[in-house]
């Protein structure tokens, strides 16, 4: 299990064996052992199988290669509508306007996509996430008729791997890990050390080479505003209100 947690690498080409409902279902069934926030269970995954769906979800999310060529094409959605339903048997409502209930919502979300990951890796089959369906999370959620109080987080493919990607060096454990408080010092040292690492990791990669460090990725990733309207968006379907 070590090994395999520590072998991931995004997947983007893939064969056309198909993957059936009951593989799904396993996989799913797998993902839902994953913690959740007071047992909420605050999530929803849209499984596209429609044809033209598949195609306006391509165009929309801008990632067109990964979502028309996997076996499967999942959306992950944040969801407390299932939540309205089970307050309204009891003659209450849910306070889906606040940040912890947003936060909520997330977290169970990632949680059980991230073990739906591991499930799926486990049997052979290579994922990719899809940050992308943010890029338009309004036209998505009315191509998948989502509710108030669910909003889509993010796409997910998978299937048998055509072309696998080599595994990126993630950040050193010293960079993450801090031992009773919080240690900013350190970070000078190791992010010059671990630039050279990514460096050499991308000039030496079979494909796609280039020659830059992690933090020059970032700086240019992070200094200007990402998908700005994603705080009105998500205002818009009842979160973050309150």
């Amino acid at each position: 299990m070590l090994d395999l947690l520590k072998s991931h690498a995004s997947v983007r080409k893939y064969t056309d064996e198909p993957v059936t409902d009951e593989q799904l279902h396993e996989l799913i069934e797998a993902a839902q052992g994953a913690a959740s926030s007071h047992f909420v269970q605050a999530y929803s995954i849209i499984d596209v199988t429609d044809g033209e769906k598949r195609e306006k979800l391509a165009e929309l999310s801008k990632n067109p290669v990964q979502i028309k060529g996997a076996a499967r094409a999942l959306v992950f959605c944040a969801d407390l509508k299932r939540l309205d339903y089970a307050a309204k048997k009891h003659g209450k409502t849910v306070e889906a306007g606040t940040a912890e209930s947003f936060m909520v919502a997330v977290i169970d979300t990632a949680l059980l996509a991230q073990n739906f990951a591991v499930a799926a890796e486990s049997k052979g089959y290579g994922i990719c996430y899809i940050g992308g369906v943010r890029n338009n999370p309004g036209p998505i959620s009315e191509l998948l008729n989502l509710p108030e109080h669910v909003i889509p987080l993010f796409g997910f493919t998978f299937g048998i791997p055509a072309q696998e990607n080599e595994v990126k060096p993630r950040l050193p454990v010293q960079a993450i890990l801090h031992t009773n408080e919080y240690n900013e010092e350190k970070y000078e040292s190791l992010l010059d050390e671990y630039d050279e690492v990514i460096r050499q990791y991308y000039a030496s990669r079979s494909t796609n080479n280039k020659s830059a460090g992690w933090t020059e990725g970032m700086a240019d990733y992070l200094s200007e505003p990402r998908r700005a309207y994603m705080l009105d968006f998500v205002k818009g379907k009842g979160f973050l209100t309150k």
